[in-house]
């Protein structure tokens, strides 16, 4: 759209089905860059994308053409798709539904950029569970403890 200007930041943050920690070391890296790719390629532009063995952080730079919710529908669908085309699952690969979503001032970035830079070295101290809860409960967001995940089996 011409004279349409923004200045959005948004963290994403999801969970591989059932929280299975299935997201290996060996490959994780080149998937994150898949996923970065895939959002560059919405329009959007990717900052960072990082996580550890079940869920994933994407940070990038909205475009207001195009929702949040389409952009993660492209990444989830065609990154799972990637890993299973690529054999790097032992069974099918899901991520779950849903995601998490919070938004940022340009003042944040580079806090926001550290800390999914870090992801490893914090979750030696907080699993994906306390963090969610605990960036859900931040900024205030409503949920239900009984929906916040797919059961485990």
């Amino acid at each position: 759209m011409a004279n349409t200007y923004h200045q959005m930041y948004v963290q994403v943050v999801f969970a591989v089905k059932y929280r299975k920690a299935i997201l290996d070391k060996a490959w994780r890296k080149r998937l994150f860059a898949v996923m970065g790719n895939l959002i560059n390629e919405t329009g959007c532009k990717c900052i960072i994308v990082n996580g550890v063995e079940d869920h994933v952080h994407c940070f990038f730079s909205q475009k207001p053409a195009i929702s949040i919710s389409e952009v993660m529908k492209t990444v989830k669908a065609k990154s799972s798709k990637w890993i299973n085309e690529n054999g790097l699952a032992d069974r099918k690969f899901e991520w779950q539904k849903g995601f998490g979503c919070f938004t940022y001032s340009k003042s944040h970035v580079s806090n926001v950029y550290r800390y999914i830079e870090n992801q490893e070295a914090h979750h030696h101290k907080m699993s994906f569970h306390e963090e969610y809860i605990e960036l859900l409960k931040e900024y205030d967001v409503q949920f239900d403890l009984e929906y916040l995940f797919d059961p485990l089996f």
